[in-house]
């Protein structure tokens, strides 16, 4: 017997959703019975248009029209899932982030989340329930100094913004919850494999070994599927959850060693 996670008719926005763990996402919600509305740069080919708005959540501007294209499809929102995240920054270490590449990390993974809240929160307020997810990522813990500084500050300070939002609003019927991924088995993630085993004389396997190696070992020996985040990501925006708020779920096979 299938676990019902009570997501029918729930009106869902989730950013970052046409690859990935967001698309991973997407489609669990709406298996489920809820009615999505994701959200990237650019409409994929296989995507329909009536879950879809295309929009640059890096400006003000972005934000501001998935905000309105959420009122509009569903007069309210009930759960967001703020995938949203990344990094182009260059390696290097610190001396490498100017003023440019470090306003382009928050303007990623950070403030897309705070300026969404700030303007479906009042609705969600207004109907004493609801649940924001941040992604923020297990590098807020084991950043990699020669290239991720800026992509782990940033996660960091998005852990902080959603742990403070949560203490906030919990007592007036808005759970708010992380989901902490490690190192994912995404279409990105498997291009980077590829090369690096290119680079190595090795096969997809090996790659998948250089960089398992390089956040110290993974203890169950692989990445995270984005479908397995998203299974956790379902779990606890349904009211099976009911009573987790402020919490960081970590998924990274064991990543991060813990006491």
């Amino acid at each position: 017997m299938s676990l019902n996670l009570e997501l029918q008719g729930k009106r869902v926005l989730v950013t970052a959703g046409t690859k990935g763990v967001g698309k991973a996402v997407v489609d669990l919600f709406r298996e489920l019975g809820a009615k999505v509305l994701t959200t990237a740069r650019e409409q994929p080919a296989d995507m329909s248009a009536d879950i879809f708005v295309a929009a640059d959540l890096t400006t003000v501007e972005g934000c501001n029209s998935v905000a309105n294209a959420v009122i509009a499809s569903f007069g309210g929102v009930d759960i967001i899932v703020h995938v949203l995240g990344g990094s182009t920054a260059p390696a290097g270490g610190f001396a490498a982030l100017g003023e440019e590449e470090w306003q382009r990390e928050l303007s990623l993974n950070l403030l897309p989340a705070v300026r969404l809240d700030r303007a479906l929160l009042p609705g969600m307020l207004a109907q004493g329930a609801g649940v924001v997810i941040h992604v923020t990522s297990i590098q807020r813990e084991l950043p990699l100094p020669e290239s991720t500084t800026g992509y782990a500050a940033a996660k960091a300070a998005l852990s902080t913004y959603s742990k403070s939002l949560s203490k906030e609003i919990s007592p007036k019927g808005i759970r708010v919850v992380r989901v902490a991924p490690g190192w994912i088995e995404t279409e990105a993630a498997v291009a980077l494999a590829e090369r690096l085993a290119l680079q190595a004389g090795t096969d997809y396997e090996g790659g998948k070994k250089i960089i398992m190696d390089s956040l110290g070992g993974i203890s169950l020996g692989r990445p995270s599927k984005p479908v397995e985040v998203a299974n956790l990501i379902a779990f606890l925006a349904s009211p099976r959850a009911a009573t987790i708020t402020g919490a960081e779920y970590v998924i990274d096979g064991g990543t991060v060693p813990t006491a």
